[in-house]
Parts: C-alpha cells; sequence; structure tokens
C-alpha cells in the first residue's frame, strides 16, 4: 500500500509572488495514495490480512511560525474566489528575510490505517510530509488628492 505526503496545491505557485494579506488557499489532491481510502490485501496460506487507509487531517506549517489544521482535502482554488471555504492562511509579513527569499510549507498527512485478519484487527497511524515554498511581497499603494 502506497501512503504518500499530500500532493500540494496552492493560490501561489512557486514561480509566483503572494501578497501580504491576501489568503492562499491550501489543498491536497484526493487520490489513493494523497488521501484515500487506500485499500490492499495480503495473503499466505491460512491467513489473509486487509488493510484500508484514510487520511484524518492535514497540518500546514506554513514557514512563518503558524500551523493550519485542516480536517479536509481543501478547496481547490477557482475563478473568483477569495476565501477557501475550508482551509487557508494569510500572511503578515513578506518573506524577503527567509532563506531563498520564500516561505517553506510542509504538509503533513495524518493516516488512520484500520486492519483486520486472521481473527485480529487493529488500527495504526502514520504520517506523510510534502513540502512546497511561496513567496510573499507588499503591495504599496500611494493615495495622492
Amino acid at each position: 500500500m502506497a501512503l504518500a505526503g499530500p500532493a500540494i496545491g496552492i493560490t501561489v505557485p512557486p514561480e509566483r509572488v503572494g501578497l501580504v494579506g491576501v489568503p492562499v488557499w491550501l489543498w491536497t489532491e484526493v487520490t489513493p495514495t494523497t488521501w484515500g481510502p487506500n485499500s490492499a490485501t495480503a495473503s499466505v496460506p491460512g491467513l489473509v490480512v486487509t488493510a484500508t487507509a484514510r487520511v484524518t487531517q492535514i497540518v500546514w506549517d506554513m514557514g512563518d511560525g503558524n500551523s493550519v489544521l485542516c480536517p479536509t482535502a481543501g478547496t481547490p482554488w477557482y475563478e473568483g474566489g477569495i476565501e477557501s471555504p475550508t482551509c487557508d492562511h494569510i500572511y503578515d509579513q513578506p518573506s524577503f528575510e527567509q532563506p531563498n527569499g520564500a516561505y517553506t510549507i510542509t504538509a503533513t498527512s495524518t493516516w488512520d490505517v484500520a486492519w483486520s485478519g486472521g481473527g485480529a484487527s487493529g488500527s495504526l497511524t502514520v504520517t506523510r510530509s510534502s513540502s512546497t515554498t511561496v513567496r510573499i511581497g507588499e503591495l504599496q499603494v500611494l493615495v495622492t488628492n
């Protein structure tokens, strides 16, 4: 059974620059290996064990000292969307003082793996992580009359 870290989706891909005060949407693609459910069965003569894994949450370390806990896969950004209905973060400082001028975002999914077979059953928890970067800048506006 292959369990991977989140397939990170954010509104500000690494080649672009986001803005202080503008929500950065957070999501993962929903596949059997990034969100579940993901099932596998193993057998030997006289014994069959089946396991099913599902993500229960993703914790997003935003690189600025803040974390966001999301109990869903998140909502992919759509044209006209401002704030995510499920999972986002607003940076309050630009990233220019960070290494390489970007915040490192690490998304850690928590998988609940339930198994049964041979007259027994149980569960275990595993985590998987993925990372990306986001550059955040400031927009200065001068109003004159």
